[in-house]
């Protein structure tokens, strides 16, 4: 009889410790216990004794991990109560701060945390739209953990830019930076420089009326007023401005003949502007300005105008050789008639052509009697 009751109590304490363990949940803690995977409570701090039980223990200041079905677990109003759930649908993100910090940013599906110390917030946001409604601090939005779900543009001061959703004209931009949430909506900006802008119209063969060909280089400025003509009225506003500017200095050209043509060349840039502006302002542009910078000749018509040129110099330099020489023998002929009638004159001329003389020759010898002034006239003076 005594074998057969240690017999039992040996068997019996086996099963014990098979089937029955001591838990012990710290006070930072939750435990879930389980029987054969099906749910039975929740344990908080303190010790416990579990019979044929499994049980689980989460930190209860980092996020909870459902062992099973979510659902059957909220089902124990318990435990429903200490946790915080969040649900994100596909076309949304939420942003988890914990104690004002971002920590994560959470996407489409369904969320457990505990409840504790910790001050927990969670913004949720509507990425499926292009516009950022949300109250989103511009420093969150460039947070590395946000930036993946966030299109920027900047628009520069001297900028304007239209924005296009989806192929079709939203709005017209100012300078600044622009965000908008990233999702399959396609954003397209056109911009454009609102600063004075230079136009070169180079080599520009054209001919004149009396079909002499020239090449002209000329340049324009211009800056763009209206972006919503330029961009959304007209394509490639700026070959179309290249080419308004290319008719126009061509009309002009082949209105004169070559020499009439540079003779009214200063009227040139006044035609042109009259001419383009009125073009120029359907484009959504201002031109403000336009030059000729060169005029240059075929090599036939440049060698004829440099011997015209030659010639006319020419000339000039004989008119004033004979004006010179006129004056000159003018001046001549009024010096011998004032010698003629005053003695004091002819005796300085005489003196003047002694001085001439001493500066050529360093000796002069004179024999004979008489004066010296004397002796000097008979040797350069003709007698009448």
């Amino acid at each position: 009889m005594e074998n057969d009751f240690n017999f039992f109590k040996n068997i019996f304490k086996n099963f014990k410790i098979q089937t029955m363990k001591k838990v012990t949940v710290n006070e930072y803690q939750i435990g879930l216990v389980f029987k054969k995977g099906v749910y039975q409570r929740m344990i908080t701090g303190g010790s416990y004794w579990l019979w044929a039980e499994d049980y689980i223990v989460y930190d209860i200041y980092k996020s909870f991990v459902a062992p099973i079905e979510l659902n059957i677990l909220l089902q124990d109003a318990e435990l429903a109560n200490a946790l915080q759930i969040v649900e994100v649908s596909d076309n949304e993100i939420v942003l988890q701060y914990v104690n004002s910090f971002l920590t994560q940013v959470l996407t489409a599906g369904r969320y457990a945390f505990w409840k504790n110390a910790l001050d927990y917030k969670f913004v949720k946001a509507d990425i499926s739209k292009i516009e950022i409604t949300e109250a989103i601090s511009r420093a969150t939005l460039l947070n590395r953990l946000v930036v993946p779900y966030v299109r920027t543009y900047t628009v520069e001061n001297y900028e304007k830019a239209v924005l296009f959703i989806d192929g079709k004209y939203a709005q017209t931009l100012l300078s600044g930076v622009y965000y908008w949430w990233k999702n399959n909506i396609s954003i397209v900006v056109g911009k454009v420089d609102t600063r004075t802008q230079q136009l070169e119209i180079n080599g520009q063969e054209i001919l004149t009326k009396d079909k002499a060909a020239l090449r002209i280089n000329a340049w324009a400025q211009y800056k763009v007023s209206d972006i919503e003509k330029a961009i959304l009225e007209n394509k490639e506003y700026e070959k179309q401005l290249y080419i308004v500017f290319q008719l126009a200095l061509r009309e002009y050209i082949a209105g004169y003949g070559f020499d009439e043509m540079l003779e009214k060349k200063d009227a040139i840039a006044p035609f042109i502007l009259q001419h383009v502006n009125e073009k120029a302002a359907a484009l959504g542009v201002e031109v403000t300005s336009f030059g000729i910078r060169d005029i240059i000749l075929p090599g036939d018509v440049k060698e004829i105008m440099n011997k015209v040129l030659v010639a006319e110099k020419n000339a000039q330099a004989n008119t004033i050789m004979r004006r010179e020489e006129t004056a000159s023998t003018r001046s001549l002929l009024n010096t011998a008639k004032l010698m003629e009638d005053n003695a004091m004159l002819w005796k300085l001329k005489e003196m003047e052509y002694v001085e001439k003389i001493a500066e050529k020759i360093s000796n002069i010898s004179v024999s004979g009697n008489g004066a010296l002034v004397e002796q000097l006239k008979q040797i350069f003076v003709p007698m009448k």
